[in-house]
């Protein structure tokens, strides 16, 4: 027999409250509105994310790169190749056997700009919208936690 308030089996409790399902499902929601913003100018949140730290270290390695953005070597390659071809990135030093010096061009400083201006608007809605939840998140992205949290 079904409980007509819930909509679940009778006897079924509703699960727990989990932050870090919380936490992912409201990161899928603005992932999906940043993305959808980016595409209008050939970027993912990935591509950005890349092309941002390109910027902020010239002649970055790929296996640098790659750490940063906790992604694979390989995969760092194939998405600094879209955005080479897209001429948002040049490598002056792009052939085989050789460290890569990859450097943001004019037209990706262009994109990242406009990249930039969405980023804010939405910051502006997340922080009007949720401010405790936005002030919450402050830093995080510098000190994530680890495995090894302690009690309290």
């Amino acid at each position: 027999m079904a409980d007509a308030d819930a909509g679940t089996p009778a006897g079924d409790a509703r699960p727990a409250f989990s932050p870090v399902v919380a936490l992912l499902t409201v990161s899928a929601v603005w992932e999906a509105r940043l993305d959808a913003a980016l595409r209008d100018h050939g970027l993912t949140t990935r591509k950005y994310g890349l092309l941002a730290h390109i910027r902020s270290t010239p002649g970055i390695s790929f296996s640098e790169l790659a750490r940063r953005s906790q992604i694979t070597v390989q995969s760092a390659h194939t998405a600094v190749k879209a955005l080479v071809d897209a001429g948002f990135v040049a490598d002056a030093t792009a052939h085989a056997g050789s460290a890569s010096d990859l450097r943001v061009t004019e037209a990706g400083e262009r994109v990242l700009g406009d990249a930039e201006g969405h980023l804010a608007s939405l910051d502006a809605e997340l922080r009007g919208g949720a401010p405790s939840l936005s002030a919450a998140l402050d830093g995080l992205h510098e000190e994530p936690f680890t495995g090894n949290l302690q009690a309290d």
